[in-house]
């Protein structure tokens, strides 16, 4: 049985995420990438509260395969935030840990690969961690950002650090985590059907 949406984020729990997978694990859909590899396009992505690996299922996935269909089979690499996405840490504006974590490997990605094109992304606790990621790097490291895509951002009307004239803010009408709220509602589920805008977007800017 699906559980209930039109719920707070804090009575969300472990009934969820297994939702998530088992609904990931039917569609096989891949919810963990951690290709280190350079190519040229590399996505740091994090995922929302309580989704499974370490990429989710609901924006990262669909966006992924978007952006692949746009760029070209192995010119795109993805890794996914390794941090809890729990409850807590959204009630707390975005895990710390996890945004430290996303600022490393944005400063890594960026000397380790210095002809990619890096893409920082997120979806709902994860656009939290791209914000403050954002706001914990240098803007000589931002400037190697070719582009910022969040999905239902909790933040929404906030500029990301040195990235505003890049960023793509996706976040659908009704959406009351978008309007500062924690309530889930079934506008904060449905942005796979925004994969395609995000990813010409980002390819738009690459190829800028």
């Amino acid at each position: 049985m699906a559980p209930a949406i039109n719920m707070k984020v804090s009575a969300l729990s472990d009934t969820l995420t297994g939702f998530e997978q088992a609904i990931a694990t039917t569609l096989a859909v891949d919810t963990t990438s951690s290709s280190a590899t350079c190519a040229p396009m590399m996505v740091i992505f994090a995922r929302g509260t309580t989704e499974p690996g370490n990429v989710g299922l609901f924006s990262g996935p669909p966006f992924f395969d978007a952006l692949e269909a746009m760029m070209g089979v192995g010119a795109v690499s993805v890794q996914g935030v390794e941090y809890g996405a729990s409850i807590e840490g959204f009630l707390q504006g975005g895990d710390p840990t996890g945004s430290a974590a996303m600022a490393t490997m944005i400063q890594g990605t960026a000397q380790n690969c210095p002809n990619a094109k890096i893409v920082m992304s997120g979806y709902s606790q994860g656009g939290q961690l791209v914000h403050n990621a954002a706001a914990m790097l240098p803007a000589a490291t931002m400037a190697k950002v070719s582009s910022v895509v969040i999905f239902g951002d909790p933040n929404n009307g906030k500029a990301v650090a040195n990235a505003e004239a890049k960023t793509l803010v996706v976040c659908h009408p009704g959406d009351n985590i978008c309007d500062g709220g924690d309530l889930i509602l079934v506008e904060h589920l449905t942005y796979s059907k925004d994969a395609v805008q995000a990813a010409t977007f980002v390819a738009g800017l690459a190829r800028a």
